[in-house]
């Protein structure tokens, strides 16, 4: 499969692994991994889902996390009923990317696509990382699908791109 699009329907069997928030911001503890069944979740809700290379790398740090923090009241206004960020990351590190933001709650998650299984089946990876990518999934169906392929854009992906789309 190469990229998805607007008017597909989100794949099947497609899983990413997260620890869920418990409302701490304590970066040392772990929690546990949990399996996200994203096929059978977006059924049921509008998601806004955020492929980045990596959690903590400049750009996805410093613009896009940032962007949605600021915009999420927007997002919610547009029905949108989750943000999720994924990563190669193990899910740890993804744990650790949102509390070091501040998120307490499911309003963003931040998730593991673990070996970049998901990615790499829409052909949006370069090497071992996702490209950077957001994908607006309403009730199982894709209504927007883009790449930012400019070092250091979110023009595209950001959450003011995917607002300016929703």
């Amino acid at each position: 499969m190469s990229g998805l699009k607007a008017g597909d329907a989100f794949p099947e069997g497609v899983s990413f692994t997260y620890v869920a928030p418990t409302g701490e911001l304590d970066l040392t503890a772990c929690g546990l991994g949990i399996q996200y069944d994203a096929s059978k979740e977006f059924m049921d809700k509008k998601v806004v889902l955020v492929a980045v290379p990596g959690a903590f790398t400049p750009t996805c740090q410093e613009q896009h996390v940032p962007s949605y923090l600021a915009n999420l009241d927007k997002l919610k206004a547009k029905g949108v009923d989750q943000v999720i960020f994924i990563a190669s990351n193990d899910h740890w590190v993804m744990s650790a990317w949102g509390k070091a933001n501040g998120v307490k709650d499911e309003s963003i998650l931040f998730m593991s696509d673990p070996g970049t299984a998901f990615s790499k089946s829409i052909g949006w990876t370069q090497g071992d990382r996702t490209l950077r990518y957001a994908i607006v999934v309403d009730h199982g169906k894709v209504t927007y699908a883009e790449v930012d392929s400019v070092r250091g854009s979110i023009a595209n992906t950001g959450a003011e791109g995917v607002l300016a789309k929703l």
